[in-house]
């Protein structure tokens, strides 16, 4: 059977890659810090294969249809997207998907209530790209990746995603396949794209989150983190956060429940506030 060896989440944002050098020394310092201890600790569990959950951006999912997530089923994948190029400053890569892995997600969420939308053609933006560049810059480690809806209304609710995140981790621990699995959620913290926070941060709602993460108990989280608080920390991307409410019901599936801070940088010149955390795996 597969091993789940870790569960992450952390920010993408495109302005870690894109326009790094605009922020102060110490914001890049600490944000280049931080994301390599995040791979740091990757790294350790020696994965084959990342099964990621984050936001669409609206590229691939229609606007007017949307589906709570949408599962890529293709053996392959390339990234980013043409038109995202020099917006996240990434080379064009390739990274090997598991497209029996993909498949067989889709098919027993199914079979739990859970009905995921599915396809072998996704482009890629900063979602991955940011994460993938740098964590597994030699893109290595296989992705199956899940597109979610965070922007659209309505949203699936932070329970709803728990639950897909603990059958999520159900159905990767009983594929009979030997690979090690990681679980990685992309996306906020606080951020408000085009909207009238683009040039701010909310540091006190993020790490109020990671402080409330921390506390391992994912009811609490559940309650306090409601839609309302994230969209007054940026209405445009702070909902984002949701596809770590996936990574916290499958930690909390693995049994574990208490979230490590790994880093956290609050940075208006890159417009987001960034960060990661780690649920220790035993």
């Amino acid at each position: 059977m597969a091993e789940i060896v870790s569960v992450i989440a952390l920010a993408h944002a495109p302005g870690a890659t894109g326009w790094l050098d605009q922020a102060p020394k110490h914001e890049q310092d600490a944000l280049i810090a931080g994301y390599a201890e995040q791979a740091r600790l990757l790294r350790e569990t020696k994965p084959d294969l990342i099964v990621g959950i984050a936001n669409d951006h609206l590229l691939n999912l229609p606007m007017d249809s949307i589906p709570d997530w949408c599962v890529g089923i293709a053996d392959d994948w390339s990234g980013p997207a043409e038109w995202f190029r020099d917006w996240v400053n990434i080379a064009p890569y390739k990274v090997k998907g598991n497209r029996e892995l993909g498949r067989t997600i889709v098919r027993e969420s199914g079979k739990r209530g859970i009905n995921l939308a599915f396809s072998d053609k996704l482009l890629f933006d900063d979602n991955w790209s940011v994460p993938l560049n740098f964590l597994t810059p030699d893109y290595k480690v296989g992705l199956v990746p899940i597109h979610m809806n965070c922007i659209m209304p309505p949203l699936p609710p932070a329970e709803r995603c728990r639950a897909f995140g603990k059958a999520l981790a159900e159905i990767i621990k009983a594929w009979p396949g030997k690979e090690r699995v990681a679980i990685m959620a992309t996306g906020g913290l606080s951020h408000d794209p085009g909207g009238p926070k683009y040039f701010a941060v909310d540091e006190k709602f993020d790490r109020w989150f990671l402080e409330l993460l921390g506390k391992g108990d994912p009811d609490l989280v559940v309650r306090e983190v409601t839609p309302e608080r994230l969209m007054a920390a940026g209405d445009g991307g702070t909902a984002e956060l949701l596809a770590w409410f996936v990574a916290m019901g499958a930690a909390e599936t693995l049994g574990v429940k208490k979230a490590d801070t790994v880093f956290y940088v609050p940075s208006v010149p890159l417009r987001c506030g960034m960060g990661g955390v780690n649920w220790r795996l035993n």
